[in-house]
């Protein structure tokens, strides 16, 4: 597998200078704004992608160590993955109403709160004791609830505050998708020099450096805002609740977007089992060369982030129109595990997959920046992390009695009733409301 994917990293690289290089020519998103308002808009487009890629730096110098460092501490695997689901698990109980509080008082203090309880996190990693190493997981579902929210919230309403049109917002969270691809491989490197050089715990201290920087940053330079803060935090959870009941778009919306989650989540999980092969008795699992198919991974990425760019301003063609096929697409390159037993075909299934998932994002964050009330914002991004903890927990506990296929056919399952379900979202939007769809 390593020519494979030293072969597919080369060209990669090569088809991301070409999608890169035609999606900035002549790229209309700042064009559509007037000279001093693109200046604007370019100043707090970089305010806000440099705190956040920051903070999201912390985050990946993190994943590639926990399992490693948790193994160094002689855990047996049945220990980590109870460290591994209690962290999902508090992602999925306060994630239920961190975002209501972030409305409430403040999406700018729940950065802050993100900084401080993943700074503590870190910290626990200092300590091989099992109960310490558990407050750690729960800090960090906690801190994991409020990455993927409030600092998206606090973005959007700055952004609608200051008069911004929709299609710079999509620009925004394309920037946001490919530099997180770029961090990710940069901090994949410094995580493994740093462990190479002082261990397992090292990549945990320099995160912690960067959560203290990001944390200051947000400190000093983020104004605060709110959703409906003249409600309590229980009128913000049932503000939430009410929205979605009253506009269908918003809890297909979530539920989308937790199927979605659910599986990429889950095929983070697997595509190592899936591209070692079943075990045999006589030939060792192979050892695949983790850090280049990291990479490769993360090329992916910013290659979907780029193609974001191009479809919807050069094609014009919407995020809701491009979510259809994005999820058909990426039910069918997750189900190919199923059939296919040749790993190479399985790879490129997998590289496809990737792909998808750099066009996700920056295309689920329009979506919710047009359709989610700022009132309840966070709380309703929150809500629907629930469904996808909830998932995701659930094949942990149940991955063991099941075989690969298995769970990859369940994952293109999940993908496919998000493509119905986006499907009649998109019947649900007013033509008049988006000329694109």
């Amino acid at each position: 597998m390593y020519q494979f994917f030293l072969n597919a990293f080369i060209g990669l690289l090569v088809v991301l200078f070409v999608v890169e290089w035609f999606s900035r020519m002549g790229g209309r998103t700042v064009h559509i704004l007037e000279a001093e308002a693109a200046r604007d808009f370019k100043r707090f487009q970089a305010l806000y992608l440099i705190i956040y890629l920051i903070m999201v730096s912390a985050d990946w110098l993190q994943g590639p160590y926990v399992y490693a460092l948790y193994e160094y501490y002689g855990y047996d695997k049945s220990e980590i993955a109870l460290l591994f689901i209690c962290g999902f698990l508090s992602s999925l109980v306060f994630g239920t109403f961190v975002g209501a509080i972030a409305d409430k008082y403040g999406r700018k203090l729940m950065c802050v709160v993100f900084g401080v309880a993943y700074s503590i996190s870190c910290i626990t990693k200092l300590f091989n004791n099992f109960q310490i190493l558990m407050l750690g997981r729960i800090l960090s579902g906690i801190a994991t609830s409020l990455l993927f929210s409030s600092f998206e919230s606090w973005m959007v309403y700055e952004h609608n505050r200051m008069g911004f049109p929709t299609g710079a917002l999509s620009q925004t969270f394309s920037y946001a998708t490919f530099g997180n691809g770029v961090v990710a491989i940069i901090c994949g490197l410094l995580a493994s020099w740093c462990a190479d050089t002082w261990g397992f715990v090292s990549p945990f201290m320099l995160s912690l450096a960067f959560l203290v920087i990001g944390t200051l940053l947000v400190v000093g330079m983020w104004g605060e805002n709110y959703g409906d803060s003249t409600v309590d935090v229980k009128g913000t959870f049932t503000n939430a609740i009410v929205a979605m009941k009253q506009d269908k778009k918003i809890w297909l919306i979530g539920c989308v977007q937790s199927l979605f989650e659910a599986a990429m989540y889950t095929f983070v999980f697997m595509w190592t089992p899936a591209l070692q092969g079943e075990k045999s008795e006589t030939e060792p699992k192979e050892v695949l060369p983790f850090g280049l198919i990291f990479a490769a991974y993360m090329v992916c990425i910013m290659i979907g982030s780029s193609l974001f760019s191009i479809i919807t301003s050069k094609w014009d063609i919407s995020p809701e129109r491009l979510g259809k096929y994005l999820f058909l697409v990426a039910s069918g390159a997750l189900l190919v595990p199923y059939f296919a037993v040749n790993r190479s075909i399985i790879a490129f299934a997998f590289l496809l997959f990737e792909v998808c998932c750099g066009i996700y994002f920056p295309c689920i964050g329009t979506i919710r920046g047009k359709y989610i009330p700022e009132s309840s914002r966070a709380a309703l991004m929150n809500f629907f992390r629930i469904g996808l903890n909830f998932l995701v927990v659930v094949v942990l506990v149940k991955v063991s009695a099941l075989s690969n296929s298995t769970v990859f056919l369940i994952c293109s399952l999940w993908l496919m009733i998000s493509f119905f379900l986006h499907s009649y979202f998109v019947n649900l939007i007013p033509q008049h409301a988006n000329n694109k769809v």
